[in-house]
């Protein structure tokens, strides 16, 4: 194989350039094999790789800074610069990251897993690379679906003001994780469709220079139309067209279902889809039933609706009652606020990890304003994900703005009710948190009035030591429970808060009559979190209080297990440390 001669990009350089295929076609099988076997990337990775080569060909990395928008498309990346070994060798599939990352390699600058950065990132290298007076290319890699973020144009705006060598990729492939949404994509279609030659030109408004290459996965062309930008003196777009899944036909023809996929989706017998409810399933159903008897219910996603169960067919039913508003979930806040000022029902789903990049939008455009939306919190807990997709801080980020109501039910019943009380008011922005565990159905309808802020449920009442257990973790707390009436002989009260953003005054007060030790449980981070209001109320009083969640930390693919046992977790633990009072 061509690929054994490879272990850096300088090694790559020695290849003839008719050999740059073979090597895309080892690379490519390669790739397909261990995204098989362990989950990941596999659609933006196979799209880019010729590119990869062709940049790495080119350019001399590390001096040349290569700068990948969300780096989920790295894989040939990594594979061209040292780390070849997790890729060909199964033993090691785990050993790095499906991001860039700098601590594995010299010649990744930034640790990066959200979208829409690379240009601004790039800005800042640039623009340190001039003050010291250092000579070296600087090349941002974006793809078209990261465009729609506001950061990236932001970044744009600021990049084409450059007077110095300022190189990006635009990576088209006519696709975001789903089909692309928004005006600007109507004019990367005619550029595609006059071969980059249309007047009406997006990137050469804002002041860049622009070349246009049709054929994307071309190595020869794009090594030429590469070395025609090398050591440039001004900002260049390189619109590039290639195609997304490039070189596997099912991921070619099925670019949405396998742009991330998860282990065995070549393997026809674990290729199955299970019609098994889940909260995922449950929601698009829900919304879809509501949508159908109220035209003024809206669903809204930020270029995500795979992850919410937002089918093909789901979006086709929904029509105009669906909204995508591409990779920006900034202007999806606003958006939805707007829409609920103006008599809408919106109902904005978004994944925990993203809940940060809507933080000035959640406190200004939507609380400030108190506008009633919904908005669904997917994914929330602690996990053994990657550091740049960690779902553990949006209980701090959103339960502390003014006017938020943050609820955590802990299952279906609870869910749909709050669900139907948060859609129907008109006095809150709600959100709910999704439950990120197997689903749990009591059978029994929830009743409760949520208009009744923070009253908080006593699911068994008991003595001693009061257990609250937040979400997720209400079963750990039952657990808990059963553990300290079987060891030490009392039954302690177990309490389901289901409000995150404020305290049931009233219950932690009686609490104090019968009780000496409470518990707060939250699948979380800690600082800032749930736990810590609870203590503040007690830290006059002889209560003494115990909250456990995660750490402040950026764990990265730490099974959840371990993560458990590191933060004290386990009902063993728990236990441990009440004996201990």
């Amino acid at each position: 194989m061509i690929l054994d001669k490879i272990n850096t990009p300088k090694d790559l350089k020695q290849i003839k350039t008719e050999e740059l295929d073979v090597l895309a076609n080892e690379v490519r099988e390669i790739i397909i094999k261990k995204v098989n076997s362990t989950g990941g990337h596999m659609a933006p990775n196979l799209g880019i790789l010729e590119t990869t080569i062709a940049l790495h060909y080119v350019f001399e990395t590390p001096i040349d800074k290569i700068i990948y928008d969300v780096s989920h498309q790295c894989y040939t990346h990594k594979i061209l610069t040292g780390r070849k070994d997790g890729f060909t060798n199964p033993d090691n599939y785990y050993k790095y990251t499906g991001y860039t990352a700098p601590e594995e390699c010299e010649h990744d600058l930034f640790k990066v897993g959200h979208t829409s950065t690379s240009v601004s990132l790039a800005c800042g290298v640039a623009k340190a690379r001039d003050l010291k007076n250092e000579h070296y290319n600087v090349i941002a890699v974006i793809g078209d679906g990261s465009l729609s973020g506001g950061e990236a144009l932001e970044g744009l705006n600021n990049a084409a003001s450059f007077n110095s060598n300022f190189i990006i990729i635009v990576n088209d492939n006519d696709m975001s994780i789903a089909e692309n949404h928004g005006g600007l994509y109507n004019n990367l279609k005619l550029l595609r469709d006059t071969n980059g030659q249309a007047e009406n030109n997006f990137f050469k408004t804002l002041g860049f220079d622009y070349i246009y290459l049709k054929d994307g996965n071309n190595i020869e062309k794009l090594i030429e139309t590469l070395k025609k930008v090398k050591d440039i003196d001004h900002p260049v777009i390189v619109h590039i067209c290639t195609q997304k899944g490039n070189g596997l036909k099912v991921a070619e023809d099925n670019k949405e279902k396998f742009h991330w996929v998860m282990p065995g989706i070549l393997d026809e017998e674990t290729n199955t889809t299970s019609s098994e409810e889940n909260y995922t399933s449950l929601t698009a159903k829900y919304i879809y039933e509501k949508a159908k008897e109220d035209q003024t219910v809206v669903a809204i996603t930020a270029g995500t609706p795979g992850v919410f169960g937002f089918t093909p067919d789901f979006r086709s039913k929904l029509g105009k009652q669906y909204s995508d508003v591409g990779i920006a979930e900034e202007h999806a806040v606003a958006y939805a606020s707007a829409l609920a000022k103006s008599g809408a029902k919106p109902i904005f789903t978004v994944m925990s990890s993203f809940v940060q990049r809507t933080y000035d939008q959640l406190s200004q455009d939507l609380c400030l304003n108190n506008s009633p939306i919904t908005m669904l919190v997917y994914w929330g807990g602690i996990s053994g994900a990657d550091a740049t997709h960690l779902c553990t801080f949006d209980i701090p980020l959103i339960s502390n703005i003014p006017n938020m109501v943050y609820l955590s039910p802990t299952n279906k019943e609870e869910y749909l009710a709050m669900l139907n009380w948060s859609i129907e008011q008109t006095k809150h922005p709600v959100a709910i948190r999704v439950p990120n565990i197997e689903l749990v159905s009591t059978g029994i309808e929830d009743k409760t009035d949520y208009s009744i802020l923070n009253k908080y449920k006593v699911e068994k009442q008991g003595e001693k030591v009061a257990i609250l257990g937040l979400g997720n973790f209400y079963y750990l707390a039952c657990e808990v429970a059963e553990k300290i009436k079987k060891d030490l002989g009392f039954e302690p009260t177990v309490i389901n808060p289901r409000f995150i953003t404020g305290i049931d005054k009233r219950l932690l007060e009686d609490l104090k009559h019968n009780h000496n030790i409470v518990i707060t449980l939250e699948d979380g981070v800690l600082d800032g979190g749930f736990g810590e209001k609870i203590t503040r109320f007690y830290g006059n009083s002889e209560i003494k209080v115990l909250n456990y969640g995660g750490f402040k930390e950026f764990p990265d693919r730490i099974p959840a297990e371990e993560l458990h046992r590191r933060y004290r977790l386990t009902p063993e633990q728990i236990l441990e440390d009440i004996r201990k009072l």
